[in-house]
């Protein structure tokens, strides 16, 4: 059983990037959520900011665990642990370089094709 990352209630899990804007399954793309704080009131299914800061969050952490520029696929593997044919679809678009694919293209596909900075979208 899951526990709200706020409260400790019994949780679902909430997607970051929602399947709908390109996001991917993978542990750090998952928020434990409770009832409450995923579908009320201040959660980020109603609250732009809520849902805003929780992508930021995101963001920041891929930026932290992908410091290098590039990456090859099984390093990606490893350090995403996301299963090969997400993977697949995550680089299908991006450019292979001689030394592997972009950071900043792997994590800007990550955030379903955007970069956020402190309330806006880039």
């Amino acid at each position: 059983m899951c526990h709200c990352e706020i409260c400790g209630a019994s949780a679902d899990i909430h997607h970051i990037i929602h399947k709908h804007e390109g996001g991917f399954d993978f542990d750090l793309n998952y928020k434990y959520l409770c009832p409450l704080h995923h579908r009320g009131k201040s959660g980020p299914h109603h609250c732009l900011n809520t849902d805003i800061q929780y992508k930021l969050e995101l963001q920041r952490e891929l930026y932290n665990i992908l410091p290098n520029i590039y990456y090859t696929p099984k390093e990606l593997l490893g350090i995403l642990k996301i299963r090969s044919g997400s993977l697949r679809r995550l680089l299908k678009n991006l450019i292979l370089h001689k030394e592997g694919y972009l950071n900043n293209d792997i994590i800007k596909a990550l955030m379903g094709g955007k970069i956020y900075t402190n309330a806006t979208v880039v």
